[in-house]
Protein backbone atom coordinates (compact mmCIF):
# COMPACT_ATOMS: atom_id res chain seq x y z
CA UNK A 1 0.00 0.00 0.00
CA UNK A 2 2.75 2.12 0.59
CA UNK A 3 4.05 1.42 -2.82
CA UNK A 4 1.05 2.71 -4.24
CA UNK A 5 0.19 5.68 -2.23
CA UNK A 6 3.88 7.11 -3.01
CA UNK A 7 2.97 6.35 -6.74
CA UNK A 8 -0.62 7.90 -6.79
CA UNK A 9 1.20 10.99 -4.79
CA UNK A 10 3.32 11.40 -7.94
CA UNK A 11 1.24 11.12 -10.10
CA UNK A 12 -1.21 13.82 -8.97
CA UNK A 13 1.74 16.46 -7.95
CA UNK A 14 3.23 15.89 -11.62
CA UNK A 15 0.53 16.43 -13.35
CA UNK A 16 1.39 20.28 -15.64
CA UNK A 17 -2.01 21.96 -14.53
CA UNK A 18 -1.79 20.80 -11.12
CA UNK A 19 1.80 22.36 -10.83
CA UNK A 20 0.69 25.80 -12.73
CA UNK A 21 -2.24 26.11 -10.11
CA UNK A 22 -0.61 26.00 -6.69
CA UNK A 23 2.49 28.35 -8.16
CA UNK A 24 -0.63 30.64 -8.69
CA UNK A 25 -1.97 29.93 -5.58
CA UNK A 26 0.98 30.94 -4.07
CA UNK A 27 1.76 33.82 -5.81
CA UNK A 28 -1.97 35.12 -4.60
CA UNK A 29 -1.11 34.52 -1.08
CA UNK A 30 2.47 36.57 -1.63
CA UNK A 31 0.22 39.19 -3.79
CA UNK A 32 -2.56 39.92 -1.00
CA UNK A 33 -0.24 39.63 2.41
CA UNK A 34 1.82 42.02 0.15
CA UNK A 35 -0.96 44.63 -0.60
CA UNK A 36 -2.77 44.70 2.69
CA UNK A 37 0.81 44.89 4.36
CA UNK A 38 2.33 48.21 1.98
CA UNK A 39 -1.81 49.66 1.51
CA UNK A 40 -2.05 49.63 5.86
CA UNK A 41 -2.46 53.70 6.61
CA UNK A 42 -1.81 55.38 10.58
CA UNK A 43 -1.73 58.71 12.27
CA UNK A 44 -1.08 58.79 15.94
CA UNK A 45 -2.84 62.45 15.73
CA UNK A 46 0.11 64.08 16.68
CA UNK A 47 3.49 63.97 14.13
CA UNK A 48 3.84 60.42 13.17
CA UNK A 49 1.79 59.53 10.04
CA UNK A 50 2.99 56.66 7.47
CA UNK A 51 1.93 53.65 5.29
CA UNK A 52 2.99 49.58 5.21
CA UNK A 53 5.67 48.66 8.01
CA UNK A 54 5.47 52.52 9.69
CA UNK A 55 1.71 52.06 9.76
CA UNK A 56 2.00 48.55 11.67
CA UNK A 57 4.07 50.59 14.13
CA UNK A 58 2.07 53.41 14.48
CA UNK A 59 -0.91 51.24 15.21
CA UNK A 60 0.80 49.14 17.82
CA UNK A 61 2.20 52.14 19.65
CA UNK A 62 -1.14 53.66 20.25
CA UNK A 63 -3.04 50.29 20.87
CA UNK A 64 -0.31 49.59 23.32
CA UNK A 65 -1.60 52.59 25.73
CA UNK A 66 -4.68 51.13 25.66
CA UNK A 67 -4.35 47.64 26.15
CA UNK A 68 -6.21 45.16 28.32
CA UNK A 69 -10.04 45.46 29.46
CA UNK A 70 -12.04 48.27 27.53
CA UNK A 71 -13.62 50.16 30.35
CA UNK A 72 -16.11 53.37 30.02
CA UNK A 73 -12.71 55.31 31.56
CA UNK A 74 -10.74 54.19 28.54
CA UNK A 75 -13.82 55.21 26.06
CA UNK A 76 -13.19 58.87 27.36
CA UNK A 77 -9.32 58.72 27.33
CA UNK A 78 -9.60 57.81 23.66
CA UNK A 79 -12.49 60.13 22.85
CA UNK A 80 -10.40 62.84 24.39
CA UNK A 81 -6.96 61.61 22.60
CA UNK A 82 -8.41 61.28 19.13
CA UNK A 83 -10.75 64.09 18.84
CA UNK A 84 -11.09 66.08 15.52
CA UNK A 85 -10.96 69.85 15.58
CA UNK A 86 -10.94 69.73 10.91
CA UNK A 87 -13.87 69.93 8.95
CA UNK A 88 -15.83 67.15 8.41
CA UNK A 89 -17.64 68.63 6.11
CA UNK A 90 -20.93 66.85 6.31
CA UNK A 91 -19.02 63.34 6.57
CA UNK A 92 -20.29 60.74 9.69
CA UNK A 93 -17.28 61.20 12.18
CA UNK A 94 -18.11 57.44 12.64
CA UNK A 95 -16.21 56.72 8.83
CA UNK A 96 -12.78 58.76 9.56
CA UNK A 97 -10.03 56.73 9.80
CA UNK A 98 -6.69 58.16 11.42
CA UNK A 99 -5.47 54.64 13.27
CA UNK A 100 -6.99 51.37 13.56
CA UNK A 101 -7.82 52.47 17.35
CA UNK A 102 -9.62 55.21 16.33
CA UNK A 103 -11.63 53.86 14.31
CA UNK A 104 -12.52 51.07 15.58
CA UNK A 105 -13.31 53.80 18.82
CA UNK A 106 -15.14 56.41 16.55
CA UNK A 107 -17.30 53.68 14.68
CA UNK A 108 -19.36 52.91 17.97
CA UNK A 109 -18.59 56.08 20.69
CA UNK A 110 -18.62 58.61 18.14
CA UNK A 111 -21.29 61.10 17.23
CA UNK A 112 -21.70 62.69 14.10
CA UNK A 113 -19.06 65.35 14.29
CA UNK A 114 -16.57 62.99 16.59
CA UNK A 115 -17.89 64.12 20.01
CA UNK A 116 -18.63 61.42 22.00
CA UNK A 117 -22.68 59.47 21.70
CA UNK A 118 -22.91 59.17 25.60
CA UNK A 119 -22.78 55.46 25.24
CA UNK A 120 -20.87 53.12 27.37
CA UNK A 121 -18.93 50.16 26.77
CA UNK A 122 -22.22 47.72 28.18
CA UNK A 123 -24.50 49.49 25.57
CA UNK A 124 -22.33 48.80 22.94
CA UNK A 125 -21.30 45.48 23.88
CA UNK A 126 -23.68 44.24 26.81
CA UNK A 127 -22.01 42.26 29.59
CA UNK A 128 -19.44 40.88 27.40
CA UNK A 129 -15.29 41.74 28.82
CA UNK A 130 -13.75 42.92 25.37
CA UNK A 131 -10.00 43.14 25.48
CA UNK A 132 -8.53 45.55 22.74
CA UNK A 133 -5.08 45.74 21.23
CA UNK A 134 -3.82 45.92 17.63
CA UNK A 135 -5.93 43.26 15.80
CA UNK A 136 -5.79 45.50 12.36
CA UNK A 137 -3.19 43.20 10.52
CA UNK A 138 -4.65 39.50 11.93
CA UNK A 139 -8.07 40.56 10.35
CA UNK A 140 -6.58 41.27 7.08
CA UNK A 141 -5.19 38.33 7.42
CA UNK A 142 -8.19 36.50 7.75
CA UNK A 143 -10.02 38.48 4.96
CA UNK A 144 -7.29 37.73 2.44
CA UNK A 145 -7.56 33.91 3.34
CA UNK A 146 -11.49 33.69 2.51
CA UNK A 147 -10.48 34.35 -0.79
CA UNK A 148 -6.96 32.21 -0.93
CA UNK A 149 -9.32 29.19 1.10
CA UNK A 150 -11.89 29.75 -2.14
CA UNK A 151 -9.45 29.74 -4.80
CA UNK A 152 -7.66 26.59 -3.14
CA UNK A 153 -10.79 24.70 -2.93
CA UNK A 154 -10.65 24.94 -7.33
CA UNK A 155 -7.20 23.87 -6.84
CA UNK A 156 -8.49 21.02 -5.44
CA UNK A 157 -10.71 19.84 -7.19
CA UNK A 158 -7.99 20.51 -10.64
CA UNK A 159 -5.70 18.12 -8.51
CA UNK A 160 -8.22 15.65 -7.87
CA UNK A 161 -10.20 15.33 -10.89
CA UNK A 162 -7.99 13.37 -12.78
CA UNK A 163 -7.52 10.36 -10.05
CA UNK A 164 -10.63 8.27 -11.60
CA UNK A 165 -10.92 10.07 -15.15
CA UNK A 166 -7.66 10.68 -16.06
CA UNK A 167 -7.67 6.36 -16.08
CA UNK A 168 -10.06 5.20 -18.33
CA UNK A 169 -8.36 5.67 -21.67
CA UNK A 170 -5.17 4.24 -20.28
CA UNK A 171 -3.15 1.04 -19.37
CA UNK A 172 -1.33 2.05 -15.80
CA UNK A 173 -4.37 0.91 -13.94
CA UNK A 174 -4.70 -2.20 -15.47
CA UNK A 175 -1.47 -3.10 -15.03
CA UNK A 176 -1.40 -1.72 -11.19
CA UNK A 177 -4.86 -3.97 -10.58
CA UNK A 178 -3.23 -7.36 -12.04
CA UNK A 179 -0.46 -6.40 -9.41
CA UNK A 180 -1.74 -5.09 -6.23
CA UNK A 181 -5.74 -6.13 -6.84
CA UNK A 182 -8.17 -3.76 -7.94
CA UNK A 183 -9.71 -3.01 -3.86
CA UNK A 184 -5.87 -1.72 -3.32
CA UNK A 185 -5.47 -0.02 -5.77
CA UNK A 186 -8.96 2.04 -5.44
CA UNK A 187 -8.20 2.39 -1.62
CA UNK A 188 -4.68 4.26 -2.62
CA UNK A 189 -6.13 6.41 -4.82
CA UNK A 190 -8.95 7.60 -2.77
CA UNK A 191 -6.69 7.93 0.46
CA UNK A 192 -3.80 9.27 -2.16
CA UNK A 193 -6.01 12.16 -2.99
CA UNK A 194 -7.15 13.16 0.29
CA UNK A 195 -3.85 13.10 1.37
CA UNK A 196 -2.49 15.31 -0.99
CA UNK A 197 -5.54 17.98 -0.67
CA UNK A 198 -4.62 17.95 2.94
CA UNK A 199 -0.86 18.73 2.45
CA UNK A 200 -1.35 21.70 0.08
CA UNK A 201 -4.07 23.05 2.69
CA UNK A 202 -1.58 22.38 5.48
CA UNK A 203 1.23 24.12 3.13
CA UNK A 204 -0.99 27.18 2.13
CA UNK A 205 -2.31 28.27 5.77
CA UNK A 206 1.55 27.72 7.21
CA UNK A 207 2.56 30.08 4.45
CA UNK A 208 0.12 32.45 5.24
CA UNK A 209 0.18 32.82 8.76
CA UNK A 210 4.07 32.72 9.33
CA UNK A 211 3.93 35.50 6.33
CA UNK A 212 1.15 37.70 8.82
CA UNK A 213 3.33 36.41 12.10
CA UNK A 214 6.38 37.92 10.55
CA UNK A 215 4.57 41.45 10.00
CA UNK A 216 2.51 41.96 12.71
CA UNK A 217 3.33 39.55 15.54
CA UNK A 218 1.58 37.85 17.93
CA UNK A 219 0.00 40.65 19.67
CA UNK A 220 -3.52 41.04 19.58
CA UNK A 221 -4.29 37.20 19.32
CA UNK A 222 -5.77 37.42 22.63
CA UNK A 223 -7.86 40.52 21.75
CA UNK A 224 -11.76 40.80 21.29
CA UNK A 225 -12.92 41.03 17.53
CA UNK A 226 -15.64 43.08 18.51
CA UNK A 227 -13.70 46.24 18.63
CA UNK A 228 -11.65 46.56 15.34
CA UNK A 229 -11.99 49.24 13.07
CA UNK A 230 -15.09 50.19 10.91
CA UNK A 231 -14.45 47.74 7.71
CA UNK A 232 -14.68 45.09 10.52
CA UNK A 233 -17.79 46.85 12.42
CA UNK A 234 -20.67 45.47 9.96
CA UNK A 235 -21.51 42.61 8.32
CA UNK A 236 -18.39 40.75 10.32
CA UNK A 237 -18.70 38.06 13.16
CA UNK A 238 -21.31 38.83 16.09
CA UNK A 239 -19.83 36.89 18.84
CA UNK A 240 -17.17 37.94 21.30
CA UNK A 241 -14.27 35.75 20.35
CA UNK A 242 -10.64 37.24 20.15
CA UNK A 243 -8.58 36.71 17.01
CA UNK A 244 -6.43 33.79 17.68
CA UNK A 245 -10.32 32.01 18.18
CA UNK A 246 -11.31 32.95 14.96
CA UNK A 247 -8.35 31.93 12.96
CA UNK A 248 -8.97 28.48 14.44
CA UNK A 249 -12.07 28.10 13.61
CA UNK A 250 -10.97 29.46 9.97
CA UNK A 251 -8.11 27.24 9.79
CA UNK A 252 -10.79 23.87 11.09
CA UNK A 253 -13.02 25.80 8.31
CA UNK A 254 -10.65 25.58 5.73
CA UNK A 255 -10.07 21.70 6.39
CA UNK A 256 -13.73 21.16 6.07
CA UNK A 257 -13.76 22.78 2.55
CA UNK A 258 -10.59 20.68 1.55
CA UNK A 259 -12.82 17.39 2.70
CA UNK A 260 -15.72 18.39 1.51
CA UNK A 261 -13.99 19.18 -2.22
CA UNK A 262 -12.31 16.44 -2.29
CA UNK A 263 -15.53 13.64 -1.87
CA UNK A 264 -17.13 16.08 -4.64
CA UNK A 265 -14.37 15.90 -7.01
CA UNK A 266 -13.49 11.83 -6.31
CA UNK A 267 -17.19 11.33 -7.21
CA UNK A 268 -17.21 13.02 -9.88
CA UNK A 269 -14.12 12.26 -11.60
CA UNK A 270 -15.37 8.22 -11.11
CA UNK A 271 -18.55 9.33 -13.20
CA UNK A 272 -17.05 11.65 -16.23
CA UNK A 273 -14.71 9.55 -18.38
CA UNK A 274 -13.00 13.06 -19.68
CA UNK A 275 -10.90 15.04 -16.53
CA UNK A 276 -12.63 18.34 -17.92
CA UNK A 277 -15.96 17.68 -17.38
CA UNK A 278 -15.08 15.79 -13.95
CA UNK A 279 -13.84 19.65 -13.24
CA UNK A 280 -16.59 21.18 -14.43
CA UNK A 281 -19.13 18.90 -12.43
CA UNK A 282 -17.16 19.01 -8.74
CA UNK A 283 -17.27 23.02 -9.33
CA UNK A 284 -20.65 23.38 -10.56
CA UNK A 285 -22.01 20.87 -7.69
CA UNK A 286 -19.44 22.93 -5.12
CA UNK A 287 -20.50 26.13 -5.89
CA UNK A 288 -24.37 25.16 -6.31
CA UNK A 289 -25.62 26.32 -2.91
CA UNK A 290 -24.44 29.92 -3.14
CA UNK A 291 -26.96 30.22 -6.16
CA UNK A 292 -29.62 29.00 -3.96
CA UNK A 293 -32.00 31.72 -3.11
CA UNK A 294 -31.81 31.69 0.42
CA UNK A 295 -31.52 34.58 2.65
CA UNK A 296 -29.36 34.66 5.62
CA UNK A 297 -32.64 35.82 7.38
CA UNK A 298 -34.10 32.73 6.40
CA UNK A 299 -34.72 29.44 9.00
CA UNK A 300 -33.03 27.21 6.04
CA UNK A 301 -30.03 29.25 5.75
CA UNK A 302 -28.82 27.38 9.00
CA UNK A 303 -28.94 24.02 7.08
CA UNK A 304 -27.66 25.87 3.64
CA UNK A 305 -24.62 27.42 5.66
CA UNK A 306 -23.45 24.01 6.27
CA UNK A 307 -22.97 23.57 2.52
CA UNK A 308 -19.09 23.22 1.45
CA UNK A 309 -18.41 26.90 -0.56
CA UNK A 310 -19.45 28.76 3.07
CA UNK A 311 -16.78 26.75 4.73
CA UNK A 312 -14.46 28.79 2.50
CA UNK A 313 -16.36 31.72 3.15
CA UNK A 314 -16.36 30.99 6.49
CA UNK A 315 -18.17 34.92 8.09
CA UNK A 316 -21.41 33.74 7.40
CA UNK A 317 -21.54 30.27 8.76
CA UNK A 318 -19.69 31.93 12.14
CA UNK A 319 -22.42 34.18 12.51
CA UNK A 320 -24.79 31.64 12.69
CA UNK A 321 -26.01 31.55 16.73
CA UNK A 322 -23.63 29.96 19.20
CA UNK A 323 -24.83 26.14 19.70
CA UNK A 324 -24.08 26.61 23.45
CA UNK A 325 -21.52 29.07 25.79
CA UNK A 326 -18.75 29.67 23.64
CA UNK A 327 -19.25 26.84 21.02
CA UNK A 328 -20.18 28.46 17.78
CA UNK A 329 -22.50 26.73 15.15
CA UNK A 330 -19.41 26.40 12.75
CA UNK A 331 -18.18 23.04 14.47
CA UNK A 332 -21.03 21.41 12.68
CA UNK A 333 -19.41 21.80 9.74
CA UNK A 334 -16.88 18.65 10.43
CA UNK A 335 -19.76 15.85 10.18
CA UNK A 336 -20.91 17.47 7.05
CA UNK A 337 -17.62 17.06 5.89
CA UNK A 338 -17.11 14.23 6.56
CA UNK A 339 -20.32 13.07 5.16
CA UNK A 340 -19.30 14.66 1.49
CA UNK A 341 -16.01 12.33 1.93
CA UNK A 342 -17.88 9.42 2.71
CA UNK A 343 -20.24 9.30 0.33
CA UNK A 344 -17.55 10.37 -2.55
CA UNK A 345 -14.98 7.48 -1.51
CA UNK A 346 -18.19 5.10 -1.58
CA UNK A 347 -19.19 6.43 -5.21
CA UNK A 348 -16.32 6.40 -6.87
CA UNK A 349 -14.48 3.25 -5.15
CA UNK A 350 -18.21 1.63 -6.82
CA UNK A 351 -18.06 2.71 -10.04
CA UNK A 352 -14.68 2.30 -10.62
CA UNK A 353 -13.95 -1.51 -8.95
CA UNK A 354 -16.92 -1.63 -11.70
CA UNK A 355 -14.33 -0.41 -14.68
CA UNK A 356 -11.88 -2.93 -13.33
CA UNK A 357 -13.72 -6.08 -13.81
CA UNK A 358 -14.96 -4.56 -17.12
Amino acid sequence: MKTLLQYELRKLFSKRLTQVTLIGLLLLSVLLGFSSYHNMYAFDGKSREGTGRTAVEIDKSVAEKYEGILTDKKVQQMMTEFQTTRDLHGMNAAYLYQNALQSSLFCRFSDLNGGWNGLSVSDVFGKEEIRIGYTYGWLKTSKNMVRIIVVLSFVIAILVAPVFSGEYGGVDNIILTSKYGKTKCVTAKIIGSILAALMVTSAVLAINLADAFIRYGSSGLDCSILFAPADFATEYIPFNITCGTLLKYQILLAFTSTISITGITLAASAVCKNQMAALAASAAIYIFPIMLPVSETSSLFKIVALLPPYHAQFVSLMSVEQISGNVLYALMAVPVALIFMGIGAFISRRIFVKHQVS
